[in-house]
């Protein structure tokens, strides 16, 4: 019995001892762990630090645009580990916008969002959004290096509230077979109004199953119209040095676009298409039309599917004005305020990305865009694009030749969506053989209402 009892003693000795052994040797690695960070549970920890921030985009570019915006989105996710990208499309500009209004403030809004130029002051005067202007100081960003005619328009009272993003103007497209074949010379386009009317009738005279020139019945281009020409669409310097109250342009140079239309309505030369673009391009491709304005953007698909070689010229004005150039179109990218810092922080880096000149070059050649960095230009990308297809350096020839001043750095109103339909109601009444005084009247009578309503609705 005693020699029982002995052992067992033993063998609890010698596992107490075993016991105090391990637990001095995990104490050991532990505190080896610690200082060179190597545990399991330091690992955990360290990925959980370095987990990519995940910024949500709201945006309404559909079809190429769409393609060619979801490459550079995987591209940026691909290039890097610290944030993740989810591009989410919302539909068309105002659907995109009508949506953010509905969520704004709340958790189910985007960290970042693309909306068009005209939405500025609603989302300024949402108070959701964080101006970008913070993370330029913070990060010295020199915005001068991007394209002067682009930052002119989203400059307001000298602070930056957005980042220019896809940026376009209006261009007039011409057949030039057509041209030829009229006896025109297809590498001298009309500039003024009067020339368009000459040209046109001599299209038809050439071909009278084709018409001279088309305008679609669009608010934004009437607005570019009244600007070649230094009109305001709106007083106080279009909204920039104060409120708007009224119209900013005078009966004659509103009046200008309703009779040139009239013009050549009265002339036979005018081609209808309405509000539809769709229309209007696809009548110019089947030679229906010689000559219309739409936007920058659509040169590459008009150019690649036009059955005949295509002229890119600068929009018209009256001949007894001067040229002053266009208004930025298009829309830029907002950032959310009552977000995470980190998620700000994530969106901002993005739109730097976007900014740099491969980027920029990209989107341009891909889409049609303006290059917001004029550096992109330069690229080997851009260069071969241009060499193949040089109506597109038109576009930017354009933009840049525009002279800075109040009536081409756009108007800043948040009814302005309103006075484009207000707009293209009397174009179409015009197009459609209503006179164009009562016509003009009428639409101004509205505009100005609206402006009125707008300031109420504000408490202004």
């Amino acid at each position: 019995m005693r020699k029982l009892v002995m052992g067992l003693l033993l063998i609890g000795l010698i596992l107490i001892m075993a016991a105090c052994n391990s637990t001095d040797a995990n104490t050991g690695e532990e505190t080896e762990a610690d200082e060179t960070g190597t545990t399991d549970e330091t690992d955990t920890s360290t990925e959980s630090d370095t987990a990519p921030t995940t910024v949500t985009f709201w945006h309404a570019m559909g079809g190429a645009a769409q393609e060619a915006l979801d490459k550079i989105v995987a591209d940026y996710n691909s290039s890097q580990d610290e944030v993740v990208v989810n591009a989410e499309y919302q539909g068309t500009y105002d659907e995109a916008l009508t949506k953010f209004h509905s969520v704004a403030g709340t958790d189910s809004a985007p960290n970042m969002m693309q909306v068009f130029e005209i939405g500025t002051k609603s989302m300024i005067n949402s108070g959701s959004v964080e101006p970008i202007q913070t993370y330029v100081d913070q990060d010295d960003y020199d915005m001068s290096g991007l394209e002067e005619n682009i930052i002119n328009y989203y400059k307001i009272d000298d602070q930056f509230y957005s980042m220019p993003f896809n940026s376009s103007t209006p261009v007039m497209y011409y057949n030039k077979d057509a041209f030829e074949a009229a006896g025109l010379d297809s590498e001298t386009p009309p500039e003024t109004y009067e020339e368009v009317e000459t040209v046109s009738k001599a299209i038809v005279e050439s071909n009278p199953e084709m018409k001279g020139f088309a305008l679609q019945a669009y608010g934004w281009l009437y607005e570019q119209l009244l600007a070649n020409q230094g009109a305001l669409l709106m007083n106080n310097d279009n909204g920039r040095s104060d409120t708007p109250t009224e119209i900013g342009f005078t009966d004659e140079q509103g009046k200008s676009v309703f009779n040139w239309v009239d013009n050549m309505i009265a002339a036979d030369t005018f081609a209808n298409y309405g509000t539809n673009g769709d229309n209007m391009v696809a009548g110019f491709l089947a030679e229906d039309v010689a000559m219309f304005m739409q936007s920058s953007s659509s040169a590459r698909d008009v150019i690649d599917n036009a059955p005949f070689e295509v002229g890119v010229a600068f929009i018209p004005y009256p001949e007894e004005t001067e040229r002053e150039g266009v208004v930025i179109g298009g829309a830029s990218l907002w950032m959310m305020n009552e977000k995470p810092e980190e998620e700000q922080l994530a969106a901002w880096e993005f739109m730097k990305y976007l900014q740099t000149p491969e980027i920029q070059a990209e989107w341009h050649v891909g889409t049609g865009y303006f290059a917001i960095n004029p550096a992109a230009y330069d690229e080997q990308v851009v260069q071969d694009a241009y060499a193949e297809m040089p109506q597109l350096k038109v576009t930017v020839e354009q933009l840049q030749a525009t002279k800075p001043s109040a009536a081409t750095e756009g108007a800043l109103m948040d009814m302005i969506p309103e006075a484009r339909r207000i707009t293209e109601t009397a174009l179409e009444t015009v197009y459609n053989g209503g006179d164009v005084d009562e016509t003009y009247n009428t639409a101004v009578e509205q505009l100005n209402a609206a402006i009125e309503q707008a300031n109420k609705a504000r408490g202004e």
